[in-house]
């Protein structure tokens, strides 16, 4: 059986969307011949625990840990609340952040280049290197954020003669965040840089969108191959719809994500619509940012909200397939363009019409309407939104409130693993 070596920071029991790739690739690769050998940190910092996914790591991965330097937890002793936020991704409004949040950032983005996983490269390229050679591996795979692993890749590369894949889930210096960070010109630099050396020294670059992969062909030459995020089948108990008409959103809700044309239109159909006043429900489950929630008090929907806060992934999907609408929400901006968020997947296999706001011509809304799976809205689009409320309100009232999904099949976990083992033994 050939062996793979996948460097990861997010392993189970982290929670949320960054654990889910790699867990499920590590679960279906054996299917394929290739055996991997996952190395994670010993002693992470995880923003969010979900100890139920330890059940689903694979009994024929190896797994090898080693010790590593937590930026994060030596922070977390002056503000633990400010550390989970920032390492999650959910950065306060500039103009509501304390000198506490501005100083964490600052030194997040100034200090720690790429980031704050960057003082585990020189050990673990040390330590892997020996493992490399003593087990006979000739592929490796590193997968960020956080992209200081990319790092380890590429000193293993400079010192053997290895074909490394380099995985990006989230884009590097165009990802949202990164303009938040507070950046010198100096540092903005050496981000540039350190991007350009990994996309032009590993073998082949791994994406998650079209439009990654178009962004990153102005930067390499090199093989750039998309394959997504997806969906795997979930053995969870039947569920029954709830009574009231949820909007739901699940996942981390961040601040830049704050869609007031949604709270609007809300706002307006509470007031005109009595019916729809007493029945709907809008439904919070992950980590929501205080400005998202302030929004909602300032729209005076806060009553209407059913503030879950993070739960299990098993629990996420078992509320996501009882909602009666799922809510998908991206930045309105150019550069979230190629962001698919990994909820979307799960969203479209959940039998429920799914309600996304985004960017024009981004990578989510050609999935979306290529599979049927719900109704897409630019944020200029009030009237629109506000018509697709209604209409899905209707068929609630109705009991015809369904979706017809096609094409499905492509986006399974097992079916995108088999590109990637196709990928690691052709080593193009």
């Amino acid at each position: 059986m050939k062996k793979v070596l996948i460097i990861a920071y997010y392993w189970p029991p982290a929670g949320g969307p960054g654990v889910q790739r790699w867990l499920k690739f590590v679960k279906y690769l054996p299917d394929f011949g290739i055996q991997p050998h996952v190395y994670i940190p010993e002693n992470p910092t995880y923003p969010i625990i979900d100890a139920e996914l330890e059940k689903e790591v694979s009994d024929k991965a190896i797994i090898i840990k080693k010790k590593i330097f937590e930026p994060y937890a030596l922070a977390s002793i002056f503000s633990k609340k400010n550390t989970n936020k920032i390492s999650s991704g959910i950065i306060p409004n500039q103009r509501k952040q304390s000198l506490l949040q501005k100083m964490f950032l600052w030194i997040r983005g100034n200090v720690f280049i790429p980031d704050a996983r960057v003082l585990w490269v020189k050990p673990s390229i040390r330590f892997l290197e020996k493992y490399i050679l003593e087990n006979q591996i000739d592929t490796i795979i590193t997968t960020g954020p956080p992209h200081s692993l990319h790092l380890i890749g590429l000193g293993l590369k400079e010192q053997l003669a290895l074909n490394w894949i380099a995985d990006f889930r989230d884009p590097w210096t165009t990802i949202g965040y990164h303009s938040e960070l507070k950046l010198t010109v100096n540092s903005a630099q050496k981000h540039k840089k350190l991007e350009s050396k990994v996309l032009n020294k590993a073998n082949s670059i791994l994406v998650t969108s079209a439009t990654t992969k178009k962004e990153f062909q102005l930067l390499t030459k090199k093989n750039i191959h998309v394959i997504t995020n997806g969906y795997d089948v979930e053995q969870i108990e039947k569920v029954t719809l709830d009574e009231k008409f949820t909007l739901a959103h699940i996942g981390s809700f961040l601040s830049q994500r704050n869609p007031r044309i949604l709270w609007k239109c809300l706002k307006e159909l509470i007031k005109e619509n009595k019916n729809f006043k007493e029945d709907f429900e809008l439904k919070l489950i992950g980590a929501v940012s205080q400005e998202v929630l302030d929004t909602i008090a300032e729209f005076r929907l806060e009553k209407y909200v059913n503030n879950l806060g993070y739960v299990s992934h098993k629990e996420a999907v078992s509320q996501q397939r009882s909602s009666q609408v799922l809510l998908l929400v991206e930045i309105d901006s150019e550069i979230t363009k190629s962001i698919i968020p990994g909820k979307l997947f799960e969203y479209m296999v959940s039998e429920r019409p799914i309600l996304a706001l985004g960017p024009e011509n981004s990578d989510f809304e050609t999935i979306i309407k290529s599979t049927n799976t719900g109704v897409f809205h630019l944020y200029d689009e009030y009237d629109e939104l506000k018509l697709t409320i209604l209409e899905f309100y209707k068929k609630y009232k109705t009991q015809t409130l369904q979706v017809n999904a096609i094409g499905l099949q492509q986006y399974s976990r097992k079916n995108l693993t088999k590109q990637l083992a196709e990928l690691i033994q052709s080593k193009r």
